[in-house]
């Protein structure tokens, strides 16, 4: 009996050691994301679509046979974003990270993932100047700042111009953000676009996202008679702007939102009927036509079966369509050095319309991918429908009431 369970023991021995090369083969990835805080909603939507996109590249073989395995790391703010990324890239020893969502928890990651030499996949942040500081191992899947800007004001003349049957330079266009990197980036590059299409803006204001009145704003936006606001906002601030304009008797004949609060089915929630004919330019969102957004149906079927709802926002769209992108890549780079996967990544090609969110994929020397653009969205019926570019909206822009 003791000899049979000395072999016993020695068995399962060598089934742990034979085991363990299993293990070693995993591909550790970290997922760095607002998991906490004010920006926890659309944090965790983000990562949403990144687990998605990672668990069905496992169900399928992983990359070239090798398990992912997704870390976790909640950063609410810059210096939380440092502390993490040190953590994944020092202590975890992960090959790549996946993120953020917020710009300026993507900006400081990426300072030590660069200096660390880990590839850093940008997925939801939209400041421009994350692409633009010369690092050679970070990447970015999604549109930027700039692109929300020129589609807001190319919407004024194109869509809303036309739907009020005026002459685009007779409105009286109002520029308002939060004044952090993504609101001031925006608001900038609006203005910039206004003043080369010759249009007529009458306001340009900042104000902190943390601001409990806004009053003060409104009631300039009513004194010059603005007919069009362009706001980039959070929830927050979202919510109080449209409170104060409908206290104050101020309704602007079109809002155009840059993502951020617009963006949220809790947000038309918290403004009932005041949020009808409101417009988002954003992200792709679910409500495309589908020949324009090929694998969207899939997307949708496999998110509400997985979490009981429809996708919050277009964030966990973009996050899924851009990790399965950068994991392709890693795949053809067959290697997890930094140099091999920067040169699969930008020789990484995909066309216009390939994929669930109608973008592309073709990366420029610094990391952007130069095929992602954002959408005309309008809330209709409490509803976030797509009503411009044509190619992929399912609906005609309508007047506000």
């Amino acid at each position: 009996m003791k000899s049979l369970k000395n072999c016993v023991q020695a068995l399962a021995c060598v089934c742990v050691i034979a085991a363990a090369p299993a293990y070693a083969q995993d591909i550790k990835l970290g997922a760095l994301y607002p998991f906490s805080g004010g920006l926890a909603l659309l944090g965790d939507e983000s990562y949403r679509g990144t687990q998605m996109a990672v668990d069905e590249r496992n169900a399928a073989g992983g990359i070239n046979g090798k398990k992912i395995v997704l870390v976790k790391a909640d950063a609410v703010d810059a210096n939380q974003a440092v502390g993490e990324a040190r953590r994944l890239t020092s202590v975890e020893g992960v090959s790549a990270i996946f993120g953020s969502y917020a710009s300026g928890i993507s900006a400081a990651a990426t300072q030590v993932t660069e200096l660390a030499g880990v590839p850093y996949f940008e997925l939801g942040a939209v400041a421009d100047t994350i692409t633009t500081r010369g690092f050679k191992y970070v990447f970015r899947s999604n549109a930027t700042a700039k692109s929300f800007a020129e589609r807001s004001v190319e919407s004024v003349v194109k869509v809303i111009a036309p739907m009020l049957k005026v002459d685009p330079a007779s409105l009286k266009i109002a520029i308002i953000h939060e004044d952090g990197s993504y609101g001031t980036l925006v608001g900038n590059f609006q203005k910039e676009e206004a003043k080369r299409l010759g249009l007529n803006v009458v306001e340009s204001q900042p104000y902190s996202a943390k601001s409990v009145d806004l009053s003060s704003l409104v009631l300039r936006l009513k004194g010059a008679n603005a007919d069009v606001v362009l706001q980039t906002s959070y929830q927050n601030d979202t919510l109080l702007f449209f409170r104060q304009s409908a206290s104050a008797g101020y309704k602007p004949k079109a809002v155009i939102g840059a993502g951020g609060g617009y963006s949220l089915q809790e947000t038309a929630q918290a403004l009932g009927s005041a949020v009808e004919g409101v417009f988002n330019v954003d992200f792709p969102q679910i409500t495309m036509k589908d020949s324009g957004a090929p694998g969207l149906k899939e997307f949708v079927t496999a998110y509400e079966k997985r979490y009981g709802i429809q996708p919050r926002s277009g964030h966990s769209l973009v996050n899924y369509v851009g990790a399965k992108g950068f994991l392709d890549a890693l795949a053809q780079a067959k290697s997890t050095d930094k140099d091999k996967i920067r040169e699969a990544v930008l020789a990484y090609r995909k066309p216009l319309g390939g994929n669930a969110a109608g973008w592309g994929f073709q990366f420029a020397d610094n990391g952007q991918n130069q095929l992602a653009s954002t959408n005309l969205m309008q809330w209709q019926g409490g509803k976030l429908v797509t009503v411009y570019p044509d190619a992929v909206a399912i609906a005609k822009p309508i007047a506000a009431k």
